[in-house]
């Protein structure tokens, strides 16, 4: 067993800044690269790229990335675990194939992680119990079923953890939990078996702060922001790990940022939910139990997590076709801007309501005044905004009411309030709505698959 490891946070989503990977295994000491690339409707993207081109539905950021990192990785005996793989991991996997013969590095192992994808399985499932119920709503499945883009099962930890026993260099999943991508090397690495459910949630945990890359070294920091040392050049966070579940919170000393108690607490409640129960599927962790102390320069101690047995159902992310939006804006110049926004707001309203047009929703934002807090944004004087952004966007299920609202935007300019500018990116178009479907399905119902690939 290791004294310890370090895990390094590549990636918080995808888009996130591409030199943060290799700046991590460049600039210092890390036993593992851990890149989360996938958020809910990322999913329901990657399936319709898929659904166009059956090589694709992975993050394609990642082959030209490894075509950096792997020499540094491999020389190094970093291991990479990333979610990237989204509805394809094979393809990704065969394409980090591709970047490694072009650069002559032998006996690379890769593994992928299967079985999350429901989507072909639905009826099956539903024919089986009475199951993927929306979760906070109770509606039944077969409302939307003939709609849906995408159906994936967070897988956790564990299936990580079986493809390092294979020995594998790279580990490319599907929709695996943000957080199991931390604990899978601790499991691994310590020996923790499934019981140990203090141990997991430390890891959990220790995932959780890491998933979202900078925004636990000071970036979207709410606090002093203004005395964060170099966001130019922005470290993001490592895990430094050990077998009694606690662990640091650093970065790279070259680099900029902060690690504090003040940037760890607000990353520890960002999207929890209940703090005494964030449920995994490896574990129930106990945040409320979370003892945070200084450790040194940019080092933050964890420890005294307490968690509690998993549930026997894995949380399903399914996306589904819900209709069609646009989105159009014009900018108000002093004097009277908003004034001016609102009456343009208005004449807008009603002329697609003279028009007979369909819409479920039309959402109205005045950018530079309410776009942030709505209704409860604090009262201006209008006559103390010198511009502002009229920002109409309508919903609907009628594709042909959503294109002509397109059409009614640029007429404003000459036959509304005085003062226009801003527009020049033509008519808006209408676009798919994606909707989603949280669900629960057992355990039971849903197997991992690890295979390992080599070269």
């Amino acid at each position: 067993m290791k004294e310890k490891i370090r895990i390094a946070s590549g990636q918080g989503f995808w888009g996130d800044m591409i030199e943060a990977p290799y700046l991590q295994v460049t600039e210092g000491e890390v036993d593992y690269l851990v890149m989360d690339y996938l958020a809910e409707v990322t999913m329901s993207i990657l399936q319709k790229q898929k659904n166009r081109d059956p090589k694709l539905g992975y993050a394609r950021d990642i082959p030209p990335l490894m075509e950096r990192i792997l020499p540094v990785c491999k020389g190094n005996g970093i291991k990479v675990i990333t979610n990237g793989g989204g509805v394809n991991p094979e393809s990704c996997a065969e394409e980090v194939f591709k970047v490694a013969k072009k650069l002559n590095i032998p006996n690379l192992k890769i593994a992928v992680v299967l079985g999350d994808n429901i989507k072909d399985r639905i009826d099956e499932i539903i024919a089986g119990g009475n199951y993927l119920n929306n979760m906070e709503t109770g509606e039944s499945i077969e409302s939307v079923k003939e709609r849906i883009l995408s159906a994936n099962v967070y897988f956790g930890a564990f299936p990580i953890v079986e493809a390092l026993k294979k020995g594998a260099d790279i580990v490319i999943t599907g929709r695996t939990t943000d957080t199991g991508l931390t604990l899978a090397p601790m499991i691994y690495e310590f020996g923790w078996t499934e019981k140990d459910y203090d141990l997991l949630s430390a890891g959990t945990i220790a995932g959780h702060i890491l998933e979202c890359g900078a925004q636990a070294t000071g970036g979207n920091f709410l606090g002093d922001w203004e005395s964060i040392p170099d966001m130019d050049k922005i470290g993001f966070p490592i895990a430094e790990a050990y077998p009694d579940g606690t662990f640091v919170i650093t970065k790279h000393q070259s680099l900029g940022g902060l690690v504090s108690v003040e940037t760890i607490s607000e990353q520890l409640v960002y999207e929890i939910g209940d703090p005494k129960e964030y449920i995994t599927p490896d574990c129930v962790a106990d945040f409320t139990s979370v003892k945070l102390e200084p450790d040194g320069a940019n080092r933050v101690k964890v420890s005294g997590i307490k968690g509690f047995p998993p549930t026997p159902y894995y949380k399903v992310s399914c996306a589904y076709s819900d209709g069609y939006s646009a989105v159009g804006s014009l900018t108000y110049s002093w004097p009277d801007a908003l004034k001016k926004a609102k009456a343009a707001d208005k004449i807008l309203r009603k002329r697609l309501e003279n028009l007979g047009l369909k819409f479920d929703e039309i959402r109205t934002e005045f950018v530079g005044y309410n776009s942030c807090h709505g209704p409860l944004s604090k009262s201006l004087n209008e006559d103390d905004i010198n511009e502002v952004e009229l920002r109409v966007a309508v919903r609907g299920k009628d594709y042909e009411s959503v294109r002509r609202f397109g059409r009614e935007i640029a007429p404003l300019i000459l036959t509304g309030p005085p003062s226009v500018t801003g527009f020049a990116a033509g008519a808006p178009k209408p676009k798919d709505v994606v909707a989603y479907w949280p669900a629960l399905i057992p355990k039971t119902l849903v197997q991992p698959e690890v295979k390992i690939l080599e070269i």
